[in-house]
């Protein structure tokens, strides 16, 4: 029996004794289960009073987890997928929904899973490693969330809570070695300036050595070299005025990220039927997966700037809250496609050169409202978004019969405005309902072009620049987007609830980043829309030492927004099919003794494309969605205990994810097969909590795990990046 088949009947034999009542001899009460407090629902409320499937991390579990990305979250969240074609531009899957790679990477296209700082949306340009940040907690939301929080909440969402300034004064620092020369740090400190004047600030830094080594050039890339510098002012000038300004900003330069090529050594051989030959677009291509054989490095280039002004004022109809953002963004890659060291006429390389920047402006004001002696509350608003980006998209193609340059220049202005709200009625004292709905209007206007720079044989155009050579396009497209949502959740007894819900989320519609031709540029692509029904419970048992909260799901997901690489065109992305997902989920906690608790999630997930559009060649009826695995399981063990000279703890992780496709097509040559992964951490505090050091270790087992995968076919090749080895190191820890 395999390791991960185990540990999941295991993990589902343990649940069901848990909930007979079958349990060892339990610890006291005060190591019972903490009660988590979170704000998805943009008011405070107990996570087990939500009806809805949220997962939160404490900045205590992000701590004794050593958890430092978004990856890192999403390996232990149910339903959550997180890979990157680029590290600045990660692609998000939740239940089965996400963005295909030529959607998120252009100029006109959004996510399917967004991404929020402290409620303020982060459209472009990703975020720093988490533990750069000082966070209060994180908060993942599953399903679509169309209804408080708007576009492009398809799948889902992330939200990051930072830590408000108050009036303790303290000093947080680390200071972190490890292998791959890992070095790194970070400062937190807090200051009361005045009694209602209180301000929070940090500096961060990382730098390692990259994970892969490219042998053409000689030097290691994969690498990481990224500082963060943050701030922030609250002021409370009455108890029921508080006034909040926040600003970071994260500088990031580095070499690239190469793709491995995996060349298939041996060919069916044209000449000579049933025969095979040595594939001639292998020389000189290193089979080791942690080697790369390009002929550049690459680089990462990436400035984030965030400003966000909050405001929130308790009035006798409720508190009005202002959120204010403001996003600067500038991104720069350069990465060769096909990691060839080029040597035409038996091998070619594509290398992809891009800039961008992007502005964006949002404003959110709401107000949370109660009455009825609080048998009424709910939260009504209005949003307003404007973005201006600005993004430049050069490829240089070296063929065997010729090698060109074009560029891809790609101006686009966005804008949404919406009105949005959501009440929730006890009907009894043990039975609410929730009725919420958001009216979204958009708008995108687009000035594409495309530009020949070069081309070593005239009239010959290099891919996926048309025979007609230049163009120019302007575009312009709006589009409106009704999501409601509406629930039914019954308080059975304090500990146990049962919930329905029914939600609607949408994707916004975009257009072609490269189209090649006016004819695909000036064509948009439409929205997505995801109809989500769920059934639910969340419980906690044996005097809190037990809590067991699971779902049932069907999302009908209709408009999808897929993406196809075209040898010798590029990613092309039409609305193409229609899907039906299906799921469950399980989260546990358990503490059976004193300073022990267990810890884990369950995920089953079944996804099909149900309908294919006429001209949908690539749609396959019954194929899966992509990075959309069946089976997803983590386990952890968490042990504090004091002893005398200090509080050791120890945690490990156990993480499983069965195989999943990056492409709709779903074909063989695109499929990262099931891994597991294991992490742990061990760690000794002084008495006085004032210190500590500690010993962790990423993926100990050293799994191969592909972040994206594209398949050449007629060369037979496959390029490949790939996710963190086994990683570990040591880590010292200052608390005043």
């Amino acid at each position: 029996m395999s390791i991960h088949r185990f540990a999941l009947k295991s993990s589902v034999a343990a649940a069901a004794l848990f909930c007979m009542g079958i349990a060892p001899a339990l610890a006291a009460d005060e190591d019972a289960v903490e009660t988590v407090i979170v704000t998805a629902e943009k008011v405070e409320q107990d996570i087990q009073r939500i009806p809805l499937s949220v997962t939160a991390f404490s900045a205590q579990d992000l701590e004794k987890s050593h958890i430092e990305t978004l990856t890192d979250v999403a390996m232990r969240t149910p339903g959550f997928t997180a890979t990157a074609f680029t590290p600045a531009e990660p692609n998000l899957t939740i239940r089965g929904i996400g963005s295909a790679e030529a959607v998120s990477q252009n100029a006109g296209g959004d996510p399917s899973v967004v991404l929020y700082m402290d409620g303020v949306y982060l459209g472009r340009g990703g975020i720093a490693d988490i533990d750069a940040y000082n966070l209060e907690r994180i908060e993942v939301l599953r399903g679509p969330q169309g209804t408080l929080y708007g576009k492009n909440a398809a799948g889902g969402l992330v939200n990051f809570i930072t830590k408000k300034a108050d009036d303790e004064t303290y000093v947080h620092a680390q200071a972190t070695i490890g292998n791959y020369n890992l070095i790194s740090g970070n400062a937190q400190v807090n200051v009361p300036l005045a009694d209602d004047l209180f301000f929070a600030g940090g500096v961060s830094a990382k730098s390692r050595s990259g994970y892969e080594y490219n042998e053409t050039t000689g030097n290691r890339v994969n690498d990481e070299h990224v500082s963060t510098v943050q701030g922030q002012f609250r002021y409370v000038p009455t108890s029921n005025l508080e006034f909040i300004l926040a600003a970071d900003y994260t500088h990031q330069d580095q070499k690239g990220n190469p793709r491995h090529n995996n060349c298939q050594a041996m060919i069916p051989d044209p000449n000579h039927p049933g025969q095979l030959m040595a594939n001639p677009h292998c020389v000189g291509i290193n089979t080791d997966p942690r080697v790369v054989d390009a002929y550049t490095d690459g680089y990462l280039r990436r400035d984030l700037t965030d400003v966000r002004f909050e405001a929130n004022w308790t009035t006798s109809i409720g508190t009005i809250t202002s959120i204010t953002g403001y996003r600067d963004t500038r991104l720069g890659t350069l990465t060769p496609f096909f990691s060839n060291p080029v040597n035409p006429p038996n091998q070619i390389e594509s290398t992809e050169i891009d800039a961008e920047k992007n502005k964006q402006v949002s404003e959110e004001l709401r107000l949370g409202f109660s009455a009825m002696d609080d048998r009424l509350t709910g939260v009504a608003g209005f949003y307003f978004l404007h973005e201006d980006n600005n993004r430049t998209e050069t490829l240089i193609q070296n063929f065997p019969a010729a090698t060109g340059v074009a560029a891809y220049p790609q101006a686009l202005t966005g804008r949404s405005i919406a009105i949005f709200g959501q009440a929730n009625y006890k009907i009894f004292d043990s039975l609410t309902a929730t009725f919420g709905a958001r009216m979204t209007w958009e708008n995108k206007d687009g000035d594409f072009a495309g530009i020949l720079i070069s081309t070593t044989v005239p009239g010959v155009m290099p891919p996926p620049l048309g025979a007609a050579g230049d163009y120019a396009v302007l575009a312009s497209q709006s589009w409106s987007a009704f999501t409601p949502r509406a629930a039914l959740d019954w308080q059975v007894t304090d500990d146990a609830m049962l919930y329905f819900s029914a939600s609607r989320g949408f994707k916004s519609g975009g257009f072609q980043g490269i189209g090649g031709t006016v004819a695909i540029q000036q064509t948009p692509y439409d929205p997505e829309y995801a109809w989500s029904f769920e059934v639910g419970a969340k419980t906690r048992w044996l005097d809190d030492h037990v809590q067991l909260n699971g779902d049932v799901f069907q999302t009908n997901y209709s408009g999808l927004q897929i993406s196809q690489l075209i040898p010798l065109v590029g990613l092309v992305i039409g609305n193409a099919a229609e899907a039906r997902i299906r799921g469950a989920e399980l989260e546990a906690v358990v503490i059976p003794v004193n300073h022990i608790q267990l810890d884990g999630s369950y995920t089953y997930l079944d996804t099909n494309i149900t309908e294919c559009a006429p001209t949908a060649s690539i749609c396959h009826v019954g194929a899966s969605l992509t990075r959309a695995p069946r089976h997803k399981l983590n386990l952890g063990v968490q042990f504090d205990q004091d002893v005398g000279f200090g509080v050791l703890s120890a945690r490990l992780d156990y993480l499983y994810t069965s195989k999943y496709y990056f492409e709709i097509t779903n074909i063989p040559t695109q499929t990262q097969d099931g891994y597991s992964m294991v992490d742990g951490r061990i760690a000794l505090a002084s008495p006085n909590d004032h210190w500590e050091v500690s010993l962790w270790a990423k993926n100990l087992n050293d799994a191969l795990v592909a972040t994206y995968i594209t398949a050449f076919g007629p060369y037979y090749q496959q390029l490949v990046p790939y996710a963190p080895p086994r990683t570990f190191g040591v880590t010292l820890s200052f608390k005043n």
